[in-house]
């Protein structure tokens, strides 16, 4: 996956959390869960984004970085 996918997936998820956030009177239990994934994987795919162009800035290939498990890249907040 290079950059461009990476960014173009990120706009999806973007988008289809925007449109959960704009609905009004309440989100379903399963919405609410989607939108606690959707959360998630784009915290996943920054931090993809940000490995491979750390990687290419010091001439290493971006090829290599890896999408990091979930409670991995979730626990940086901490």
């Amino acid at each position: 996956m290079d950059n461009e996918q990476i960014l173009d997936d990120i706009g999806a998820l973007v988008e289809e959390e925007r449109a959960l956030r704009r609905r009004t009177g309440g989100l379903l239990p399963e919405e609410r869960a989607r939108l606690a994934d959707l959360e998630v994987r784009l915290d996943q795919c920054w931090d993809l984004l940000r490995q491979r162009r750390a990687k290419a800035e010091f001439g290493e290939d971006p090829d290599t970085a890896a999408l990091r498990p979930a409670a991995e890249v979730e626990s940086y907040r901490n």
